[in-house]
């Protein structure tokens, strides 16, 4: 006994230092971050993509047509953009359709991005212009794909029409992102859904009683700490910690029901997801096509520009972003 006791009085102060360690990064990490914060290399690309798909079709051409004929589809190419450019000085400007691409994590780390992008398109979208979401994400942190849906309600709320594509998944918290946009699109095979939540906490606390270990936990305010992961977990506090998460899906729920008032939301809210075909039949998407297509199609009438913001930051931001996800406790799912 006294043996594993000094092998765990050597354990505990092995992971105290560490912990301490991580808290001391964690605090160096946050001051350099506030004195470098002026400094941060920040830079927002706006590319045309039409011309990506006059080079594609000039590319095929060249290497399919002769000489005569290449040069007569060239002729005929300068032709028609003259005309376009005539009819959209007589018409006025044309519509813009600008892209976003949100790639989402467990943690929803790409809102860092998302919000500066959409802050940039508010700043000269008109009513008459488009706002596209590629999005693919499988879910994670509730307050992170919350605050995600909230900064594309931003764009609903100036009445600019929001078009979300998913090629490949939209589910959990990704589906609740996705429910914003005035019309969903997804590929037939893309998952959809998942409308559930879901929280996991490991327990220690029959390994440290097995060994004679205590462990004290002091708080202020009932339900201040509900289930723990060294200390004993009551009925009582499993029920609360029950009750945090079905409250948390309930208001999952009723976010659903107010962009898409025409969803079963009994019927979708089992947890359960579907490939695009089957949740088109759900209502929970509106049509059928890959992104590709949907842009493609709209680039012979309407001027894209995908936009992407980027933000460096140093070693010392990175590891105490990472250390502070630590404590994130909510997970859609």
């Amino acid at each position: 006994m006294t043996e594993f006791l000094l092998n765990y009085g050597l354990f505990l102060a092995k992971t105290i230092t560490f912990v301490l360690a991580i808290a001391a990064v964690m605090l160096m990490a946050m001051a350099i971050s506030a004195r470098k914060q002026a400094d941060r290399k920040e830079t927002l690309e706006v590319k045309k993509i039409n011309k990506r798909y006059e080079d594609m079709a000039k590319a095929m051409n060249a290497g399919m047509l002769t000489k005569d004929k290449l040069k007569q589809y060239l002729k005929e190419e300068k032709q028609k953009l003259k005309a376009l450019h005539k009819k959209d000085k007589d018409k006025g400007q044309r519509k813009r359709i600008y892209v976003l691409n949100f790639h989402g994590d467990i943690r929803a780390s790409a809102v860092a991005s998302l919000r500066e992008e959409i802050t940039a398109i508010l700043t000269v979208a008109s009513q008459n212009d488009e706002v596209f979401v590629r999005l693919e994400s499988g879910g994670g942190v509730v307050h992170g794909y919350g605050l995600a849906a909230s900064q594309l309600t931003r764009i609903r709320d100036r009445n600019i029409p929001l078009t979300v594509s998913v090629d490949k998944v939209a589910a959990s918290g990704g589906y609740m992102m996705a429910c914003v946009g005035n019309r969903i699109i997804a590929a037939p095979f893309a998952i959809i859904g998942s409308i559930g939540v879901i929280a996991q906490v490991p327990n220690f606390h029959k390994i440290l009683k097995k060994h004679d270990v205590e462990f004290d936990q002091f708080t202020a305010g009932e339900f201040k700490r509900t289930v723990t992961l060294f200390g004993e977990n009551t009925e009582e506090a499993k029920a609360k910690f029950r009750e945090e998460i079905e409250d948390i899906h309930l208001l999952f729920k009723d976010f659903i029901v107010k962009h898409r008032p025409d969803v079963d939301i009994v019927k979708v809210s089992t947890g359960e997801s579907w490939p695009g075909t089957r949740a088109l039949e759900r209502r929970l998407v509106d049509d059928l096509k890959t992104s590709d297509d949907y842009l493609l199609e709209n680039s012979q009438d309407a001027d894209i520009y995908e936009i992407k913001y980027t933000s460096k930051r140093s070693w010392l931001e990175k590891i105490g972003i990472q250390a502070q996800q630590l404590f994130d406790k909510w997970q859609f799912g």
